[in-house]
């Protein structure tokens, strides 16, 4: 009997032990059922992927994950370096020699080379490609007056010692260099794949080529994209996704139910949904260094006048917009740079010491209402507001029209609403009166909010001109650059020039608000150039 039951407890625990293994072997089985497949959402249309004509952070989102530049962000927002493995910097500081690692390559198998980004360069300030952002290659020696076309393209200050060693010579020292080489105005392109494209370069998947950790696999425009592992990539092995699908849903309660039904990993909420995740570890929230702001164009007549200008600007109660339609980190906008801009001399921010520039003040704004119809001659002033189809872009752009019609008697605005890609488009052609207009900071220094409003500056957009501002900009990047406390002064000037002339409406510092799912890690969100990278995300098996 003692053997008997010996026996059957050796046979229960021999059982015992299949079954647990068996289970581990289910539950392990069903952990890899969990791919690498992110599904997010964006809510526009990519409106290009040409990295020298792109201005808009859709594109560089997606930009910043096909591509690849000689450094890269990393999630500090520090320059790292990528394509280029090192480099070296003359004493004066005028001079780069970057070391390019040799194994980079492009997704057909060609490497990629010191002329690589050379002919991108030159095709960008070509005053022929009419780039909306050669302006930020102009650190780069002739590369201004090559772009208004007084000098040859040969003459830009930069050479190929070899295929792996690219000379960079610039205008002057800039303590920010390395954060510019990481914009898409300074990634690479494959010459003659592009030339081979012609007009259709970078209209579809199949008329790009990728050196970056994705590709770009699939494009349903207006519905969806695609991107999947980059197999020729040089850093491969640290990319764990093996596809990212891109939803294009314009309304927030779409978005939010498909993320409860399973079908989105990630989406941005509105203020109208935030509330409903208060308490939920899946909500995120932050404040980011963009700004939300009204352009006026000062093409029509009536926005010509300052005072048009200023009692827009004033008769907007900022403080109950953003409590109203924002609700995910946003703060009211007291002037143009937000606070996050520190003087490494004095340790003061620039948002602090400058103060607040461009408050609500309704009775002002009243008074320089009826002072400006008289100086017009007119009793009814009517404004056309561009804007975008997307649901909280619109319901914004309703409940400013309310606001000021409500309190500057004589105004009528009608909204005109138009896809993203086209509102751009008219906004670069200046076909609008008045735009709501986000920017986000291509570099951390003021001055990457202040520059665009520089005469003829492609980004200006407003026709808006003044020579004071110029001069201050100017010195703030030549004379003073390398005296902090000069500069600082300068760019404090210049941004209370700029408001003083009215001609932007800052609103709100920008936040943001999303939910994602607790088993996606990894994505690192960036306070400049494209928002998110995902070389580094990955879905958790847990």
């Amino acid at each position: 009997m003692k053997r008997k039951k010996s026996h059957l407890m050796v046979m229960a625990l021999v059982t015992s032990l299949l079954l647990t293994a068996c289970n581990n072997k289910a539950d392990k089985s069903d952990i890899e059922v969990k791919k690498q497949v992110l599904n997010v959402t964006v809510s526009e249309e990519i409106p290009s992927l040409d990295t020298v004509k792109t201005t808009d952070g859709t594109s560089a989102h997606i930009m910043q994950n096909i591509f690849e530049g000689l450094y890269v962000l990393n999630d500090q927002d520090q320059p790292t370096p990528a394509i280029a493995k090192s480099f070296k910097r003359s004493e004066d500081g005028k001079k780069y020699t970057f070391d390019l690692r040799k194994d980079a390559k492009w997704s057909n198998g060609d490497n990629v080379t010191a002329n690589d980004f050379i002919f991108a360069w030159k095709r960008a300030i070509n005053p022929e490609t009419a780039s909306q952002y050669a302006s930020m290659l102009f650190y780069v020696k002739n590369a201004k007056e090559i772009n208004k076309g007084t000098m040859p393209l040969d003459a830009l200050g930069v050479k190929a010692i070899n295929n792996y060693t690219l000379e960079v010579e610039l205008e002057q020292s800039i303590p920010y260099f390395l954060q510019l080489l990481a914009l898409p105005i300074y990634l690479p392109q494959h010459e003659s794949f592009l030339k081979e494209q012609g007009n259709n370069y970078a209209l579809e998947p199949s008329n790009l080529i990728y050196n970056g950790p994705f590709v770009l696999e699939k494009w349903k425009h207006e519905q969806e994209f695609q991107l999947k592992k980059n197999a020729t990539y040089w850093d491969r092995k640290k990319v764990k996704l093996d596809e990212i699908n891109f939803h294009i849903v314009k309304d927030t309660m779409t978005a939010v139910n498909l993320y409860e039904a399973g079908d989105l990993d990630r989406v941005p909420i509105n203020s109208q949904v935030v509330d409903k995740y208060k308490g939920n570890k899946e909500l995120h929230m932050s404040s980011d260094p963009g700004i939300a702001m009204l352009r006026f164009n000062e093409k029509n007549n009536a926005l010509a006048n300052k005072k048009v200008r200023q009692s827009i600007s004033l008769a907007l109660n900022k403080d109950d917009f953003v409590a109203h339609f924002i609700n995910n980190g946003a703060k009211p906008a007291s002037g143009l740079v937000p606070v996050g801009h520190v003087n490494e001399v004095t340790g003061k921010d620039f948002r602090k010491e400058n103060g607040d520039i461009s408050s609500y003040d309704l009775q002002n704004a009243k008074k320089l209402w009826e002072e400006a119809k008289k100086e017009l001659g007119v009793e009814q002033v009517n404004l056309e507001f561009l804007t975008f189809e997307q649901d909280n872009a619109i319901r914004m752009a309703e409940y400013i029209k309310g606001d000021l019609e409500k309190n500057l008697q004589g105004l009528t605005i009608q909204i005109k609403q138009q896809p993203f890609k086209q509102k751009l488009q008219l906004e670069q052609i200046g076909d609008y009166d008045i735009t709501m207009a986000n920017w986000g900071p291509d570099y951390k220094d003021p001055i990457s909010y202040l520059e665009l409003f520089t005469t003829g500056n492609p980004n200006n957009k407003m026709n808006y001109s003044n020579v004071r501002y110029d001069e201050l900009i100017k010195k703030a990047k030549t004379d003073f650059v390398l005296d902090t406390e000069k500069r600082w002064e300068a760019l404090r000037e210049a941004e209370q020039v700029l408001l003083e002339d009215a001609a932007v409406a800052p609103l709100y510092h920008i936040g943001s608000a999303y939910v994602q799912k607790d088993y996606v890690k990894g994505i690192e969100k960036h306070q400049f150039g494209g928002i998110y990278t995902y070389k580094n995300a990955y879905i958790a098996n847990e």
